[in-house]
């Protein structure tokens, strides 16, 4: 019982050692990321060395095999010092969990250990017209002979234009609504696709987000990587899964705000001493602590379910993104008001750590979402 709520030590090391390639090798560029919009090629370098960009994927494929606890410490503490680099192991997991649950043995050994390899994978659900409602979507496929034609656009897709492989839903047969939609393997590469101008976004300015258009894209029947009209349900199974990866983004940032706000108190003095000092500071400082904590273990939690694909998991992912998303978003709000007038410029991360938070709040479900989600999967009923 003594070490029911203690984690093992190899988690403790891992967290120890990207904590360490974080704040040496990523932590100095987070700024210029931010505020230049562009990929941070400095922690996809640090990341890739190190086997961390696509830790999940399994030995058999090139990868570290890491389970879905190590690949949240892996998302958190890069998280904790810039939120646009932890995108790179996060979008990584998304977009090759469809072919990893979904694909076939060929699949795998074609695309998996290209990805480990450092080749990007995004995940094409979003659409103009299908954000909450992903069963909307409009872009089409239709079986040409042996093969397949793609057609359409996605929106909001993260590392577009960087990442090599794109996981892709269609509706191939609109009469059927969400099962009439299959799930593809489309390449950068491939004759017919093309992005849209970056988005200029609130936060996360360091991941390129971009529209994905598909002209008339051929595709063989090698690159369908669900049943035909099975590709929405694995499309809901995988965010069931990588939702956790958006709370570990949240923790992270919560407890890089923390870690800023607490080491300022004692820095900044005010009517002759630290404003750590004043019961206020004080209080709020141990409720972002607390609200941190929590958050971290229902976000372990869920990440246990996802790798046991525990019947709960679905409250569990969803509980975990929605808690620690609205979490963050208050934690580094609170960071910013402790910092005063140096929180709101960007001397200091937390404004940064702020605006990165609430998109949080909204990609892969928005938390309106969520608790409805919740709501139809409470525990016991």
């Amino acid at each position: 019982m003594d070490n029911l709520f203690d984690l093992p030590s190899e988690y403790k090391e891992l967290r120890t050692s990207v904590r360490a390639l974080s704040e040496k090798e990523i932590a100095p560029f987070a700024q210029s990321v931010d505020e230049d919009h562009r990929f941070p090629q400095e922690a996809a370098n640090a990341l890739q060395k190190a086997g961390l960009s696509a830790a999940h994927v399994p030995t058999q494929y090139g990868g570290d095999g890491a389970d879905a606890l190590a690949t949240v410490i892996i998302i958190e503490e890069v998280a904790r010092v810039c939120g646009a680099s932890s995108l790179i192991p996060a979008v990584n997991k998304l977009g090759s969990l469809p072919l990893i649950m979904g694909g076939n043995e060929e699949q795998k050994q074609r695309w998996l250990p290209q990805l480990v390899s450092g080749k990007g994978f995004s995940y094409c659900l979003s659409e103009s017209e299908a954000g909450s409602d992903a069963s909307a979507l409009r872009t089409k496929v239709e079986r040409v002979g042996d093969g397949w034609v793609l057609n359409g656009s996605k929106k909001w897709i993260s590392n577009a234009g960087i990442s090599e492989f794109y996981t892709v839903v269609a509706q191939g047969e609109p009469t059927l609504g969400s099962k009439g939609i299959t799930a593809f393997i489309v390449e950068k590469s491939d004759p017919g696709i093309s992005f849209g101008a970056p988005e200029k976004k609130m936060g996360f300015r360091g991941s390129p987000t971009r529209e994905v258009y598909f002209d008339n894209v051929k595709l063989g029947d090698d690159r369908r990587i669900s049943e035909i009209g099975a590709g929405f349900a694995l499309a809901m199974n995988t965010l069931d899964h990588t939702r956790i990866t958006i709370a570990a983004q949240a923790l992270g940032l919560a407890q890089g705000a923390l870690d800023v706000a607490a080491r300022y108190s004692h820095e900044r003095k005010q009517f002759g001493k630290e404003i750590f000092d004043f019961q206020g500071v004080q209080f709020m400082l141990a409720d972002m602590a607390m609200n941190i904590e929590a958050a971290r273990q229902l976000t372990y939690a869920a990440a246990v379910k996802s790798e046991n694909n525990e019947k709960d998991l679905r409250f569990f992912s969803a509980a975990s993104k929605c808690f620690t998303s609205d979490m963050a978003m208050r934690i580094t709000q609170d960071a910013i008001q402790i910092l005063g007038g140096y929180g709101y410029v960007s001397d200091y991360p937390v404004e940064r750590m702020m605006r990165d938070a609430k998109l949080t709040q909204i990609y892969e479900g928005t938390n309106q979402i969520q608790r409805i989600v919740m709501a139809r999967n409470l525990p016991g009923s």
